[in-house]
Protein backbone atom coordinates (compact mmCIF):
# COMPACT_ATOMS: atom_id res chain seq x y z
CA UNK A 1 0.00 0.00 0.00
CA UNK A 2 1.27 3.21 -0.67
CA UNK A 3 0.36 6.25 1.83
CA UNK A 4 1.15 10.04 0.86
CA UNK A 5 1.65 12.33 3.57
CA UNK A 6 1.47 15.90 2.86
CA UNK A 7 3.49 18.78 5.36
CA UNK A 8 7.06 18.02 6.64
CA UNK A 9 6.18 19.48 10.19
CA UNK A 10 6.21 17.41 13.49
CA UNK A 11 2.96 15.64 12.60
CA UNK A 12 4.10 15.07 9.33
CA UNK A 13 6.94 13.13 10.19
CA UNK A 14 5.56 11.20 13.24
CA UNK A 15 2.75 10.50 11.07
CA UNK A 16 5.11 9.00 8.09
CA UNK A 17 7.18 7.09 10.41
CA UNK A 18 4.51 5.33 12.23
CA UNK A 19 2.68 4.37 8.46
CA UNK A 20 5.80 3.27 7.07
CA UNK A 21 6.77 0.63 10.18
CA UNK A 22 4.43 -1.70 9.08
CA UNK A 23 6.18 -1.72 5.64
CA UNK A 24 3.82 0.75 3.50
CA UNK A 25 5.52 2.74 0.86
CA UNK A 26 5.25 6.24 2.21
CA UNK A 27 6.03 9.23 0.09
CA UNK A 28 6.09 12.65 2.32
CA UNK A 29 5.59 15.48 0.28
CA UNK A 30 6.84 19.16 1.87
CA UNK A 31 6.36 22.40 -0.26
CA UNK A 32 9.37 24.23 1.40
CA UNK A 33 13.27 23.72 1.01
CA UNK A 34 13.37 22.43 4.65
CA UNK A 35 11.73 19.53 7.11
CA UNK A 36 10.63 20.12 10.20
CA UNK A 37 11.80 23.86 10.68
CA UNK A 38 9.39 24.82 13.48
CA UNK A 39 10.86 21.86 15.75
CA UNK A 40 14.38 23.40 15.07
CA UNK A 41 13.35 27.18 16.36
CA UNK A 42 10.51 26.07 19.33
CA UNK A 43 11.70 26.45 22.75
CA UNK A 44 14.38 28.50 21.80
CA UNK A 45 16.14 26.12 19.96
CA UNK A 46 15.91 23.86 22.66
CA UNK A 47 12.80 22.55 21.51
CA UNK A 48 9.77 22.00 24.38
CA UNK A 49 8.69 18.71 22.49
CA UNK A 50 6.08 17.72 25.21
CA UNK A 51 4.52 18.56 28.50
CA UNK A 52 5.35 16.69 31.91
CA UNK A 53 1.58 16.56 33.15
CA UNK A 54 0.87 13.06 32.82
CA UNK A 55 -2.87 13.52 34.35
CA UNK A 56 -5.41 13.89 31.22
CA UNK A 57 -7.84 16.23 32.84
CA UNK A 58 -4.81 18.48 33.82
CA UNK A 59 -3.34 18.34 31.02
CA UNK A 60 -6.19 19.16 28.60
CA UNK A 61 -6.77 23.05 30.16
CA UNK A 62 -3.69 24.06 27.80
CA UNK A 63 -5.76 23.37 24.92
CA UNK A 64 -8.23 26.84 24.23
CA UNK A 65 -9.61 24.62 21.09
CA UNK A 66 -10.14 20.99 20.84
CA UNK A 67 -9.97 19.34 24.35
CA UNK A 68 -13.08 17.35 23.88
CA UNK A 69 -11.53 15.74 20.91
CA UNK A 70 -7.90 15.37 22.32
CA UNK A 71 -9.19 13.96 25.33
CA UNK A 72 -10.41 10.79 23.20
CA UNK A 73 -6.86 10.89 21.14
CA UNK A 74 -4.83 11.19 24.10
CA UNK A 75 -5.87 7.73 25.41
CA UNK A 76 -3.81 6.16 22.02
CA UNK A 77 -0.73 8.22 22.65
CA UNK A 78 -0.30 10.21 26.04
CA UNK A 79 2.81 12.36 27.46
CA UNK A 80 4.40 9.69 28.82
CA UNK A 81 4.37 7.60 25.25
CA UNK A 82 6.00 10.75 23.70
CA UNK A 83 8.81 10.39 26.47
CA UNK A 84 9.13 6.74 25.90
CA UNK A 85 8.79 7.40 22.16
CA UNK A 86 12.13 9.40 22.06
CA UNK A 87 13.59 7.88 24.94
CA UNK A 88 13.46 4.30 23.10
CA UNK A 89 15.13 6.07 20.17
CA UNK A 90 18.59 7.23 22.55
CA UNK A 91 17.31 10.76 23.31
CA UNK A 92 17.60 12.03 27.43
CA UNK A 93 15.01 13.59 28.40
CA UNK A 94 14.69 16.54 31.27
CA UNK A 95 11.48 17.80 33.38
CA UNK A 96 12.10 21.35 34.28
CA UNK A 97 10.28 22.92 37.26
CA UNK A 98 7.45 24.26 35.06
CA UNK A 99 7.22 20.79 33.68
CA UNK A 100 8.34 21.72 30.33
CA UNK A 101 9.83 18.67 28.73
CA UNK A 102 12.97 19.00 26.91
CA UNK A 103 16.44 16.69 25.55
CA UNK A 104 18.83 16.83 28.05
CA UNK A 105 21.42 18.27 25.32
CA UNK A 106 19.36 21.78 25.37
CA UNK A 107 19.66 21.25 21.49
CA UNK A 108 16.69 20.67 19.03
CA UNK A 109 18.54 19.57 16.77
CA UNK A 110 18.66 15.82 18.67
CA UNK A 111 14.79 15.91 17.94
CA UNK A 112 15.09 16.55 14.08
CA UNK A 113 17.99 14.35 13.92
CA UNK A 114 15.74 11.43 15.60
CA UNK A 115 12.89 12.36 13.34
CA UNK A 116 15.38 12.22 10.51
CA UNK A 117 16.98 9.15 11.18
CA UNK A 118 13.91 7.05 12.03
CA UNK A 119 12.25 8.22 8.36
CA UNK A 120 15.12 6.96 6.10
CA UNK A 121 15.63 3.59 8.47
CA UNK A 122 12.09 3.28 7.45
CA UNK A 123 12.45 3.82 4.21
CA UNK A 124 10.36 7.60 3.98
CA UNK A 125 10.39 9.23 0.32
CA UNK A 126 11.11 12.69 1.97
CA UNK A 127 10.27 15.14 -0.89
CA UNK A 128 10.67 18.98 -0.53
CA UNK A 129 9.64 21.67 -2.77
CA UNK A 130 7.19 19.90 -4.02
CA UNK A 131 3.62 21.76 -2.77
CA UNK A 132 0.81 19.70 -3.29
CA UNK A 133 -1.87 22.02 -5.01
CA UNK A 134 -4.63 19.84 -5.52
CA UNK A 135 -6.05 16.65 -4.39
CA UNK A 136 -8.54 14.62 -6.12
CA UNK A 137 -10.24 11.65 -4.99
CA UNK A 138 -10.48 8.23 -6.68
CA UNK A 139 -12.30 4.60 -6.51
CA UNK A 140 -10.21 4.13 -3.51
CA UNK A 141 -7.44 6.29 -3.73
CA UNK A 142 -6.33 9.40 -4.16
CA UNK A 143 -4.64 11.76 -6.80
CA UNK A 144 -2.17 14.37 -6.18
CA UNK A 145 -0.78 17.09 -8.08
CA UNK A 146 1.60 19.71 -7.97
CA UNK A 147 3.55 22.04 -10.33
CA UNK A 148 4.46 19.66 -12.99
CA UNK A 149 4.32 16.29 -11.40
CA UNK A 150 1.16 13.91 -9.82
CA UNK A 151 1.29 10.96 -7.49
CA UNK A 152 -1.13 8.46 -6.76
CA UNK A 153 -1.69 7.30 -3.29
CA UNK A 154 -3.89 4.77 -2.01
CA UNK A 155 -4.49 6.71 1.59
CA UNK A 156 -3.43 10.38 2.29
CA UNK A 157 -2.76 12.14 5.31
CA UNK A 158 -2.87 15.69 5.73
CA UNK A 159 -0.49 17.55 7.80
CA UNK A 160 -0.23 20.79 6.25
CA UNK A 161 -0.29 23.33 9.34
CA UNK A 162 -1.79 26.24 10.70
CA UNK A 163 -2.25 29.21 8.06
CA UNK A 164 -3.72 32.81 8.63
CA UNK A 165 -4.77 32.30 5.78
CA UNK A 166 -8.14 30.37 5.05
CA UNK A 167 -7.18 30.33 1.08
CA UNK A 168 -4.42 28.25 2.37
CA UNK A 169 -7.34 25.62 3.11
CA UNK A 170 -8.92 25.69 -0.44
CA UNK A 171 -7.97 21.79 -1.31
CA UNK A 172 -9.73 20.93 1.67
CA UNK A 173 -12.71 22.90 1.46
CA UNK A 174 -12.89 21.40 -2.15
CA UNK A 175 -12.97 18.50 -0.74
CA UNK A 176 -15.92 19.09 1.11
CA UNK A 177 -14.73 19.50 4.78
CA UNK A 178 -15.83 22.91 6.63
CA UNK A 179 -13.00 24.62 7.61
CA UNK A 180 -13.18 27.26 11.17
CA UNK A 181 -11.37 30.77 10.17
CA UNK A 182 -7.98 30.78 11.25
CA UNK A 183 -6.91 33.56 13.99
CA UNK A 184 -3.78 33.60 15.33
CA UNK A 185 -3.39 32.48 18.83
CA UNK A 186 -0.45 32.14 21.22
CA UNK A 187 0.92 35.76 20.92
CA UNK A 188 1.73 39.01 22.93
CA UNK A 189 0.23 42.24 23.80
CA UNK A 190 1.44 45.68 21.96
CA UNK A 191 0.77 48.97 23.99
CA UNK A 192 2.37 51.33 21.25
CA UNK A 193 1.33 54.31 24.25
CA UNK A 194 2.10 53.12 26.93
CA UNK A 195 5.33 54.71 29.03
CA UNK A 196 5.85 50.74 30.58
CA UNK A 197 8.04 50.23 27.69
CA UNK A 198 10.40 52.09 29.22
CA UNK A 199 10.90 48.99 31.69
CA UNK A 200 11.73 46.63 29.21
CA UNK A 201 13.28 43.60 30.49
CA UNK A 202 12.15 43.43 33.93
CA UNK A 203 9.67 40.70 34.66
CA UNK A 204 7.59 39.64 37.85
CA UNK A 205 7.03 35.68 38.50
CA UNK A 206 3.54 35.85 39.72
CA UNK A 207 1.44 38.12 37.87
CA UNK A 208 -2.16 38.04 37.05
CA UNK A 209 -3.96 39.68 33.81
CA UNK A 210 -7.02 39.85 32.69
CA UNK A 211 -9.41 41.67 29.99
CA UNK A 212 -11.41 44.25 31.67
CA UNK A 213 -15.10 43.15 31.58
CA UNK A 214 -14.24 39.38 31.05
CA UNK A 215 -13.73 37.05 33.00
CA UNK A 216 -10.51 35.45 30.92
CA UNK A 217 -8.05 35.97 33.22
CA UNK A 218 -4.10 33.88 33.56
CA UNK A 219 -1.49 34.06 35.95
CA UNK A 220 1.85 33.68 35.73
CA UNK A 221 4.85 35.20 35.09
CA UNK A 222 4.90 38.85 32.70
CA UNK A 223 7.85 40.22 30.78
CA UNK A 224 7.99 43.66 29.97
CA UNK A 225 9.14 44.35 26.39
CA UNK A 226 10.31 47.11 24.14
CA UNK A 227 6.99 46.58 22.15
CA UNK A 228 4.72 45.77 25.34
CA UNK A 229 3.98 42.43 27.26
CA UNK A 230 4.67 39.42 27.02
CA UNK A 231 5.21 36.47 29.23
CA UNK A 232 3.35 32.83 29.93
CA UNK A 233 0.40 35.03 31.75
CA UNK A 234 0.26 37.21 28.61
CA UNK A 235 0.81 33.78 26.06
CA UNK A 236 -1.89 32.22 27.86
CA UNK A 237 -4.76 34.96 27.65
CA UNK A 238 -4.13 35.79 23.94
CA UNK A 239 -4.86 31.49 23.40
CA UNK A 240 -7.68 31.41 25.22
CA UNK A 241 -8.66 34.77 24.39
CA UNK A 242 -7.76 34.48 20.62
CA UNK A 243 -11.43 34.57 19.37
CA UNK A 244 -12.81 37.71 21.69
CA UNK A 245 -9.23 39.60 20.48
CA UNK A 246 -10.02 39.17 16.95
CA UNK A 247 -13.72 40.05 17.33
CA UNK A 248 -11.90 43.62 19.52
CA UNK A 249 -9.18 43.68 16.49
CA UNK A 250 -6.92 43.71 19.23
CA UNK A 251 -7.73 46.61 20.84
CA UNK A 252 -8.72 46.25 24.25
CA UNK A 253 -8.07 47.29 28.06
CA UNK A 254 -5.84 44.58 30.08
CA UNK A 255 -5.81 45.60 33.65
CA UNK A 256 -2.24 43.67 36.13
CA UNK A 257 -2.13 42.57 39.05
CA UNK A 258 1.94 42.19 39.56
CA UNK A 259 1.65 39.55 42.11
CA UNK A 260 -1.85 37.34 41.98
CA UNK A 261 -1.24 37.25 46.10
CA UNK A 262 -2.30 40.99 46.08
CA UNK A 263 -5.63 42.59 47.34
CA UNK A 264 -6.96 45.71 47.91
CA UNK A 265 -7.56 45.44 51.85
CA UNK A 266 -4.44 43.51 52.00
CA UNK A 267 -2.34 46.41 50.44
CA UNK A 268 -4.22 48.72 52.32
CA UNK A 269 -3.29 46.86 55.32
CA UNK A 270 0.23 46.37 54.70
CA UNK A 271 1.05 50.07 53.32
CA UNK A 272 -0.46 52.13 55.89
CA UNK A 273 1.39 49.79 58.59
CA UNK A 274 4.22 50.84 56.66
CA UNK A 275 3.79 54.37 56.81
CA UNK A 276 3.29 54.17 60.62
CA UNK A 277 6.33 52.17 60.88
CA UNK A 278 8.44 54.62 58.60
CA UNK A 279 7.20 58.09 58.30
CA UNK A 280 10.19 59.44 56.90
CA UNK A 281 11.29 56.94 54.47
CA UNK A 282 11.25 58.35 50.81
CA UNK A 283 8.09 56.55 48.97
CA UNK A 284 9.88 56.27 45.34
CA UNK A 285 13.52 55.08 46.73
CA UNK A 286 12.33 52.23 48.72
CA UNK A 287 10.55 49.48 46.94
CA UNK A 288 8.14 47.17 48.62
CA UNK A 289 6.84 43.58 48.40
CA UNK A 290 9.82 42.37 46.47
CA UNK A 291 8.72 44.25 43.12
CA UNK A 292 11.46 45.56 41.00
CA UNK A 293 12.90 48.97 41.58
CA UNK A 294 12.52 50.68 38.02
CA UNK A 295 9.14 48.83 38.19
CA UNK A 296 8.04 50.32 41.62
CA UNK A 297 9.31 53.80 40.82
CA UNK A 298 7.03 53.30 37.39
CA UNK A 299 4.10 52.97 39.52
CA UNK A 300 4.92 55.22 42.33
CA UNK A 301 5.25 58.41 39.62
CA UNK A 302 1.98 57.07 37.92
CA UNK A 303 0.10 57.39 41.08
CA UNK A 304 1.28 61.35 40.87
CA UNK A 305 3.75 60.93 44.16
CA UNK A 306 6.74 63.35 43.88
CA UNK A 307 10.08 61.96 43.68
CA UNK A 308 10.67 63.29 47.79
CA UNK A 309 7.18 63.00 49.01
CA UNK A 310 7.86 60.49 52.39
CA UNK A 311 5.54 58.39 53.77
CA UNK A 312 4.41 60.52 56.77
CA UNK A 313 3.23 63.14 54.47
CA UNK A 314 1.05 61.16 51.81
CA UNK A 315 -2.28 61.39 51.00
CA UNK A 316 -5.69 59.08 51.44
CA UNK A 317 -5.87 59.98 47.65
CA UNK A 318 -2.33 59.09 46.70
CA UNK A 319 -1.92 55.61 48.94
CA UNK A 320 -5.28 54.54 47.18
CA UNK A 321 -4.07 55.50 43.54
CA UNK A 322 -0.37 53.44 44.12
CA UNK A 323 -2.97 50.25 45.39
CA UNK A 324 -4.93 50.48 42.69
CA UNK A 325 -1.33 50.48 40.23
CA UNK A 326 0.02 47.53 42.31
CA UNK A 327 -2.99 45.14 41.96
CA UNK A 328 -5.38 46.84 39.10
CA UNK A 329 -2.60 48.41 36.34
CA UNK A 330 -4.83 49.74 33.51
CA UNK A 331 -2.80 49.41 30.38
CA UNK A 332 -4.18 49.58 26.58
CA UNK A 333 -3.40 46.93 24.45
CA UNK A 334 -3.45 47.43 20.14
CA UNK A 335 -1.71 45.19 18.16
CA UNK A 336 0.04 42.04 19.00
CA UNK A 337 2.85 40.19 18.02
CA UNK A 338 4.42 36.79 17.19
CA UNK A 339 5.49 35.12 20.17
CA UNK A 340 9.09 34.66 18.46
CA UNK A 341 9.01 32.12 15.66
CA UNK A 342 6.39 29.80 17.01
CA UNK A 343 3.20 30.59 14.95
CA UNK A 344 0.18 29.11 15.99
CA UNK A 345 -2.90 28.97 14.75
CA UNK A 346 -6.48 28.55 16.50
CA UNK A 347 -9.05 27.41 13.52
CA UNK A 348 -8.67 24.45 10.73
CA UNK A 349 -10.36 21.18 9.51
CA UNK A 350 -13.84 21.25 11.73
CA UNK A 351 -13.45 18.45 14.37
CA UNK A 352 -16.72 17.51 14.48
CA UNK A 353 -15.80 15.80 10.46
CA UNK A 354 -13.10 13.87 11.95
CA UNK A 355 -13.30 10.28 13.60
CA UNK A 356 -10.59 10.90 17.25
CA UNK A 357 -10.18 7.42 17.41
CA UNK A 358 -8.00 7.48 13.77
CA UNK A 359 -8.15 11.09 12.93
CA UNK A 360 -10.14 9.29 9.65
CA UNK A 361 -12.22 12.06 7.75
CA UNK A 362 -15.41 11.16 8.34
CA UNK A 363 -16.55 12.39 4.49
CA UNK A 364 -14.05 10.85 2.86
CA UNK A 365 -12.49 6.97 3.67
CA UNK A 366 -8.76 6.55 3.43
CA UNK A 367 -7.92 10.83 3.89
CA UNK A 368 -6.11 11.30 7.77
CA UNK A 369 -5.55 14.59 9.42
CA UNK A 370 -3.00 15.12 11.67
CA UNK A 371 -1.32 18.43 13.57
CA UNK A 372 -2.17 22.23 13.54
CA UNK A 373 -4.06 21.83 10.16
CA UNK A 374 -7.10 21.11 12.07
CA UNK A 375 -9.05 23.12 14.71
CA UNK A 376 -6.65 22.08 17.78
CA UNK A 377 -4.39 24.51 19.38
CA UNK A 378 -2.56 24.96 22.74
CA UNK A 379 -0.71 27.26 25.18
CA UNK A 380 3.11 27.18 25.30
CA UNK A 381 4.98 25.22 27.15
CA UNK A 382 4.44 21.83 24.60
CA UNK A 383 1.27 21.40 24.48
CA UNK A 384 1.38 21.94 20.67
CA UNK A 385 3.82 19.64 19.95
CA UNK A 386 2.05 16.82 22.02
CA UNK A 387 -0.85 17.15 19.99
CA UNK A 388 1.07 16.50 16.57
CA UNK A 389 3.02 13.37 17.91
CA UNK A 390 -0.20 12.41 19.11
CA UNK A 391 -3.08 12.99 15.90
CA UNK A 392 0.60 11.83 13.71
CA UNK A 393 0.71 8.82 15.51
CA UNK A 394 -2.85 7.71 15.68
CA UNK A 395 -3.38 9.32 11.54
CA UNK A 396 0.27 6.90 10.49
CA UNK A 397 -1.36 4.22 12.27
CA UNK A 398 -4.48 4.19 11.02
CA UNK A 399 -3.91 4.66 7.42
CA UNK A 400 -2.55 1.42 7.71
CA UNK A 401 -5.62 -0.56 8.38
CA UNK A 402 -7.49 -2.25 5.60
Amino acid sequence: MKIGVIGGGAAGFFAAIHAAYTGNKVKLFEKSPKVLSKVLVSGGGRCNLTQGTFFSNELLKGYPRGSRFLKNVFRYFSTSDTMAWFESKGVLLKTEADLRVFPQSDDSQTIVNVLLEEARKHQVDVMTRQAIQKVLPLDGSFLLQGNGFEEKVDRLIICSGGSNKKDSYSFLEKLGHSIIDPIPSLFTFNTPDSGLKLLKGISVPHGKIRFEGTKLQYSGPILITHWGISGPAVLKLSAFGADWLYDHQYKAKVLINWDESFTEFGLKTALNAFKQAHPKKNILKNALFDLPARLWQYLVAHAAIEDNLIWGEISKKKINKLIENLFNFSLIISGKTTFKEEFVTAGGVDLQQIDSNTMESKLIPGLFFAGEVIDVDGITGGYNFQAAWSTGFLAGKSSTKL
